[in-house]
Formats: structure tokens, C-alpha cells, sequence
């Protein structure tokens, strides 16, 4: 039987009682403590998963040696000063997006982790829900050819955040997703941004992202804090079969379409045009494959779990954190720039390594 390992879950907020939850029902994790400055909302939170201890104090928990692993749930402002805490405590650690508020502090956060032998991981939750391993698996295996775009939308009426704008708020979750189920990840190399901020709110309410990929394909991101609907949508399309991932459709989450574009058959359509000639529209079938139903968390802190006792980096590991952040840095440039395109700057070999 494996050793179950021991979890301090920092911060109480938003996102911490998800993650309490699903530590306290994973049979990989105790979870041994709730820390947030404000002990009443650490309490509410450890008696809803069965009365854990709490603390206020980060440093009591951190010194405490039977404490594996730390999962950080604070503002991104904080991310950096408390993961390093937890690295030179020898916590391995799991953060919620983004990785952090600045790619230099990510920077940081990833170079001591390896040098250090420990477990950094990016919590892009998405990224363990069944619908995007699906995704991630088709693609792999070749079900849609090479990927031509990716359209992404995702709006709501929402809560405007008080210290990041709606690129920083929403677009992670697309920029995590791109990267995880592209073979070739987030290989921009550079991206424009154009934001708008109707309600004189002093950032970005309605945000939209361009990012040319490798090969000639490109992706779009439309975040928004102001639209009455909510739309959670994903379109990948490629040289075989285009698919679109519905997140707000639970009866059929993810279709194949066998539609497209066929640029090698001779179209039997007459034309004088010879671009035209060269080009035929398929229309096939429509399937969507069958999902398993488990909470993406649940997935999350399994591989975190895994990743720790094998010795191995996170499928979504701080490597993949810092190449959102670095979308999101070159966003901001191309934001300070009217929407002109900003170069994003590649890791190095010693930050990939």
C-alpha cells in the first residue's frame, strides 16, 4: 500500500475549498492544514472537510517536517514570496494561474524547484478535466491533422477583479489549455492584444489575443467580463476533422466534425479560377466521443501526487506556467503599444533545461 502523502492547503478564499475538498477525498493526500490570514474563514473551510486543523501563521506550517507538499491559493501577488518559502522548506508545491504576476519572479520559482529537486506545478485546472485529456489525446494521435487554429471564447457577466485585467483573469485558462494539447505547445513568438475598458474601470474589461503558431496556424482568445451569456467554447481545427469543445453542453461536451477544407482533390466544380479548382469542401460524419465523469481537481492532485513519488515534472509543471506568463507579459506590451504585435520572450536553455 502507498504512503499516503501529507498537504497544507494556503489560502481559504475562492479557490481554496475546492482544493481542500478534493485533497480530503483523494486516497493519495491527509490534508493536514488550512492556512489564511483570517482563521474564521480557514475554520469554515476545515469544518466543511471534516474539522482539519487551521493556522494562520505560513511559517508554523512550512516548519512543520511531516508536511509534503504545499497547494498555494492566494492572489498572484503573493505567489512568488510564499512558493519560494515552501521550496526552501523542502515543500514540493502546486499554484494556482498564473504561475505568478511577473515571468521573472516565475523564472525564479522554476530554476530553484529543479535545482532543488522538488515539484513545482502549475494548477491549470482545465487542463485535467476529461474533456481537454480527450482533446489532448485525439490530437496526439493524429484525429485531426495538423492543427490549422484554435478559436477560443470565453465570456460572462463577471466579477471585475481589483488587481489584474480580464486577460490576466481569464485567459489563462485558454493559454494553459493551448499549450497542453498542442504537440508543439505555445510557440508564439509573438502576440497582439487589444483591449477595451467601456465602463472606465482603468484596465481591460473585453480582451481579445492573436497568436500566430507554428506552421502557418494561428489562435484567437476572446475574454470578456460584460456579455449577459456565457460561453465557454473551444474550435480546433485541422487538416482532417475540426472539433469544438462546448464546456456548457454536458450531454455532448466535445464533437468531431469529418468537415473541412481539402486542398489535394480536384474539385469536379467547374471554374476558370485555378485556386478554386484545387479545392474541395468534405462533409462527413459528426461523433463525440465518450468522456468519464470525474472532477478535473481530483485528476489534478492525483498527477501531483504522482509526479512527487515518481521523481518527474507535472504535466503541467512550472515550465508551462512561464510560457503562459510569457503570452501574458508580451499581451501587456502589445496593450502599451495600441495593439501593435510584442515579441515574446523564449526561456532559455538553463530555464528549460
Amino acid at each position: 500500500m502507498i504512503e499516503r502523502l501529507k498537504v497544507a492547503v494556503v489560502g481559504a478564499g475562492y479557490w481554496g475549498p475546492n482544493l481542500a475538498r478534493n485533497f480530503v477525498a483523494s486516497p493519495d493526500w491527509d490534508l493536514a492544514v488550512i492556512c489564511d490570514l483570517e482563521e474564521e474563514r480557514a475554520r469554515q473551510v476545515a469544518d466543511r472537510v471534516g474539522g482539519v486543523p487551521v493556522s494562520t501563521s505560513l511559517e508554523d506550517v512550512l516548519a512543520d517536517s511531516s508536511i509534503d507538499a504545499v497547494a498555494v491559493a492566494t492572489p498572484a501577488r503573493t505567489h512568488h514570496p510564499i512558493v519560494m518559502a515552501a521550496l526552501a522548506a523542502g515543500k514540493h508545491v502546486t499554484v494556482e494561474k498564473p504561475l505568478a504576476d511577473e515571468r521573472s519572479r516565475g523564472i525564479e520559482m522554476v530554476e530553484t524547484a529543479r535545482a532543488d529537486g522538488l515539484v513545482l506545478m502549475a494548477d491549470h485546472t482545465y487542463c485535467y478535466t476529461p474533456a481537454v485529456l480527450k482533446i489532448r489525446e485525439l490530437i496526439a494521435a493524429g484525429e485531426l491533422g495538423d492543427i490549422l487554429f484554435v478559436d477560443s471564447v470565453r465570456i460572462n457577466l463577471g466579477l471585475i477583479q481589483p488587481d489584474v485585467d480580464v486577460f490576466w483573469d481569464l485567459a489563462p485558462h485558454d493559454l494553459s489549455i493551448i499549450d497542453f494539447i498542442l504537440p508543439n505547445g505555445l510557440d508564439a513568438t509573438t502576440v497582439t492584444a487589444q483591449g477595451a475598458d467601456p465602463l472606465a474601470t482603468g484596465k481591460s474589461c473585453i480582451g481579445y489575443l492573436t497568436l500566430p503558431l507554428a506552421d502557418g496556424a494561428i489562435a484567437h482568445i476572446h475574454v470578456n467580463w460584460l456579455s449577459p451569456t456565457k460561453i465557454r467554447q473551444m474550435v480546433i481545427g485541422g487538416t482532417r476533422r475540426t472539433l469544438v469543445w462546448d464546456d456548457l453542453n454536458p450531454q455532448q461536451r466535445v464533437s468531431v466534425y469529418d468537415r473541412g477544407v481539402d486542398l489535394l482533390e480536384q474539385s469536379k466544380a467547374t471554374t476558370t479560377d485555378a485556386r478554386a479548382a484545387n479545392i474541395s469542401y468534405r462533409l462527413g460524419d459528426t461523433w463525440a466521443p465518450a468522456l468519464p465523469e470525474r472532477e478535473a481537481l481530483a485528476n489534478m492532485t492525483a498527477e501531483f501526487a504522482s509526479a512527487i513519488r515518481e521523481r518527474r515534472q507535472a504535466r503541467t509543471d512550472g515550465a508551462s506556467g512561464l510560457r503562459v506568463l510569457s503570452i501574458l507579459e508580451a499581451a501587456r506590451g502589445s496593450l502599451a503599444a495600441a495593439g501593435a504585435p510584442h515579441a515574446v520572450q523564449t526561456s532559455t536553455e538553463m530555464e528549460m533545461a
